[in-house]
């Protein structure tokens, strides 16, 4: 009978796992099984030394481990953004689910095949269908509008969110915010810069180790929209390149009321989304994100 030894409870972080399980067997082999609960799989190796010799008497012994697995709810997955993310996702082997209010895209690229789409509305969301097994949530919501519309879908919706998530035990939670721009006090008193902000304090007061806020500027891409492509990148690339490269020179323009409109960098929507693959995988990424601190944890998942 296998002698079976078990890696105790306590050592396993607070992220979702399955077992892991390694024979010491006169053969080389490997096969993996999905665990009937979510985010649970089960991987059982075989080995053996060049001084074993076949023997069917040979005793193997077992050795079980817990393996991490990622499992991600976006919000807004269908959107510019979240498509994006979803994509960058599945294309590192995440579960990604997709809650939005127009559900599965229309267009048919390989990686939309990959995720779970579901049509809804975070104010109405059954969250219990939604949020089982993640191990993540990452909040695309955001727009503009009047005044009431841009505190609702800025800031009640991510709050409503983040609230939700805490309740079912998600772990980590990953807001897409906006850059700290030096606009006059009116401006940014609106409801879409008020919304953003608010909906940052519930998630960092919520998740003190683990809340993830990204404050990018301008995001480029190529942007599909009813069916058409908006290059983006057109304008915000080259952009990016030309600040880059002049920033010896700018940076004293900087502290000049307004001059974010026009200095603060670009970001592509790619480095975006790979900054939230940095952050759902890595448990000692949290807090707030710069354009520039979103670009480095973006080149980590690229390299």
């Amino acid at each position: 009978m296998a002698t079976q030894v078990w890696v105790p409870q306590a050592t396993i972080p607070r992220r979702s796992w399955g077992k892991k399980v390694f024979s010491l067997l006169p053969s080389r082999s490997q096969s993996v099984s999905l665990h009937p609960t979510n985010n649970r799989r089960s991987i059982k190796c075989s080995y053996s030394t060049p001084d074993m010799t076949t023997d069917s008497s040979s005793v193997p012994i077992d050795v079980y481990a817990d393996v991490k697995t990622e499992k991600i709810v976006v919000l807004g997955g269908s959107g510019f953004v979240g498509s994006a993310i979803c994509k960058a996702a599945v294309s590192r082997g995440i579960e990604v689910v997709s809650l939005s209010r127009s559900g599965r895209p229309s267009y048919t690229d390989s990686w939309v095949e990959q995720v779970s789409w579901v049509k809804g509305d975070v104010f109405y969301a059954r969250w219990d269908e939604v949020l089982g097994g993640a191990t993540a949530v990452v909040s695309t919501l955001g727009g503009f509008g009047n005044e009431e519309q841009m505190k609702r879908i800025n800031g009640e919706a991510n709050i409503i969110s983040v609230n939700a998530a805490k309740d079912f035990g998600v772990p980590k939670f990953i807001l897409i915010s906006v850059h700290d721009y030096n606009l006059p006090s009116f401006i940014l008193n609106s409801g879409y810069f008020t919304g953003k902000r608010q909906a940052e304090s519930e998630l960092l007061s919520k998740y003190t180790n683990s809340g993830v806020v990204l404050r990018p500027g301008f995001i480029y891409g190529k942007r599909k929209v009813d069916g058409y492509e908006i290059p983006l990148d057109i304008v915000g690339e080259p952009l990016e390149r030309v600040l880059a490269a002049t920033a010896s020179f700018t940076r004293p323009l900087k502290s000049l009321p307004g001059s974010d409109l026009l200095l603060a960098p670009p970001v592509s929507v790619d480095d975006v989304a790979y900054a939230v693959v940095n952050a759902v995988s890595d448990d000692d990424f949290f807090g707030v994100f710069t354009i520039e601190q979103i670009k480095e944890a973006a080149a980590k998942v690229r390299s």
